[in-house]
């Protein structure tokens, strides 16, 4: 279990994710000039992450890990892929919902197609930043299960960082703990007392598209 850091149990919503990304800064600027490298979840988590590393003066690059969708309840996470293909289950979802093997290997091939479709969407010619040794920093516009988050990371401990962190803006009580487990260090902005979505924590939340992705990431290339 990692070393949990909660600012506030503020509900106070962020102006957007711009400002999100700079109070995780301010949160976390004994990281500055470390050669570290901050991971920003598609879409949303990237502006996030954008904010953060420039910040930091941190190199930015994606980490692609996709929910399993429950069937016939798409809003719902059985689970969890990341882009290495590795599969974190929620057990009581797939328990409770009597879900069976044959339907998450076949929800876990979709999901890991379109991680290879963003992955050469989003980067492009950018080869992935190498991780190993670094200070690693993955981040999102918030999480409700947390699953996605976790599957996240437990991808980027396969590359053997030297630290492995959460940076959260919001997050529920029920996820803390579950993230901080698959993480070195998780610092979270707000942990509020009631929880339905993250879009309530921000003042302004419009959708992300493709090219804002891009976008982005290219303004970050040295």
């Amino acid at each position: 279990m990692g070393q949990i850091r909660v600012i506030s149990r503020s509900a106070a919503p962020f102006v957007d994710r711009q400002e999100a990304g700079r109070l995780l800064a301010d949160s976390m600027s004994h990281l500055m000039d470390t050669h570290a490298v901050v991971l920003g979840i598609p879409r949303g988590g990237v502006a996030v992450a954008a904010e953060l590393a420039r910040r930091l003066r941190a190199e930015l690059d994606i980490v692609l890990s996709r929910k399993l969708r429950a069937p016939g309840q798409p809003e719902l996470a059985m689970g969890a892929v990341s882009e290495d293909g590795h599969v974190l289950l929620n057990k009581d979802v797939v328990e409770a919902l009597d879900i069976k093997p044959d339907t998450i290997e076949r929800e876990r091939t979709f999901q890991l197609s379109e991680i290879e479709r963003r992955g050469r969407l989003f980067r492009g010619t950018r080869k992935r930043v190498p991780l190993k040794g670094r200070i690693v920093i993955v981040t999102d516009d918030g999480v409700a299960t947390g699953a996605t988050f976790r599957s996240a990371l437990d991808a980027c401990r396969h590359e053997s960082p030297s630290r492995l962190i959460a940076a959260l803006p919001v997050a529920p009580e029920g996820a803390i703990q579950d993230i901080a487990a698959a993480a070195d260090e998780l610092i979270c902005l707000r942990v509020p007392p009631f929880f339905n979505a993250v879009g309530q924590f921000y003042v302004r939340f419009e959708q992300l598209e493709d090219d804002d992705v891009i976008k982005l990431l290219q303004l970050s290339t040295p």
